[in-house]
C-alpha cells in the first residue's frame, strides 16, 4: 500500500512540475499569437482607413 501511495504521489509532484514549466511555454505561444493577430488587425485596419480617405466624397 505504500508503494501505491508513494507512486501516486510522485506521479502528482512530477505533474505539477511539468505544469508549471508548460505554463511559461503557453505564455510565451499566447503572446506570440497576441502580437501576430494585433500585426494583422493594424495591417488590415490601416489599409481601409486609407483606401476609405482615399474615396471622393459623394455629396
Amino acid at each position: 500500500m505504500d508503494s501505491v501511495v508513494s507512486l501516486l504521489l510522485g506521479m502528482v509532484v512530477q505533474t505539477t512540475s511539468l505544469l508549471l514549466e508548460a505554463r511559461q511555454l503557453i505564455g510565451l505561444v499566447a503572446a506570440a499569437l497576441a502580437a501576430i493577430l494585433a500585426a494583422q488587425l493594424g495591417w488590415h485596419g490601416t489599409d481601409r482607413l486609407i483606401s476609405w480617405r482615399g474615396r471622393p466624397d459623394e455629396d
